[in-house]
């Protein structure tokens, strides 16, 4: 779809460049990566990096361009061999889980002092969903019990949109020492 639109307005190396990608992107999306997919995706990824200097001599981005998500492409052959498969997980889903374990806490604090309360807050649900799922189990509550509802959100907050999950799992490590901060008026 974008690249015959994009196709006779812009150079051909462009399009090729975008092409480049466009392939990386889908055959990391693949379930099942074997391989032979490997190395179509490295030549991809070689393509596309050498066809995007198209922008930076044309002066589209003069100083050249390194964006995080393209940056990361060159280590997905070796993260797919270690881990597998992607299996179509976008880079996205970062964004839902800092919604759900960070920003919804935020909103449940009094925000003073608010990582320990955040920490609670996450420790609780994680809990929460733990037994929900181990009553679930042993047959007290019906499979399709219904979610907590969402916290309430204060006046000026809007909510965020996207998918999101409802509970995050996982370790946090705090620092060592809090970082203090001075502030002048």
């Amino acid at each position: 779809m974008y690249l015959p639109a994009i196709s006779g307005h812009v150079h051909t190396e462009m399009v090729q460049c975008i092409a480049a990608f466009l392939d990386a992107c889908y055959l990391v999306r693949r379930a099942d990566i074997n391989e032979d997919t490997i190395t179509d995706l490295q030549t991809a990824i070689r393509r596309f990096h050498e066809y995007r200097e198209i922008f930076r001599t044309h002066d589209v981005r003069p100083k050249g361009f390194s964006l995080p998500r393209q940056h990361s492409l060159v280590h997905y052959p070796h993260q797919i061999r270690e881990f597998g498969a992607p299996a179509g997980l976008c880079s996205s889903i970062t964004e839902s889980r800092h919604i759900t374990a960070v920003k919804r806490p935020w909103r449940r604090s009094n925000r003073h002092n608010a990582l320990g309360q955040m920490l609670l807050t996450n420790q609780r649900l994680d809990k929460l969903k733990a037994a929900r799922i181990d009553f679930v189990h042993r047959g007290l509550l019906p499979p399709s019990h219904a979610p907590p509802p969402k916290p309430m959100l204060m006046p000026d907050e809007e909510e965020d949109g996207g998918p999101i999950d409802e509970h995050v799992t996982g370790t946090v490590t705090l620092a060592r020492t809090r970082r203090t901060s001075i502030i002048c008026d």
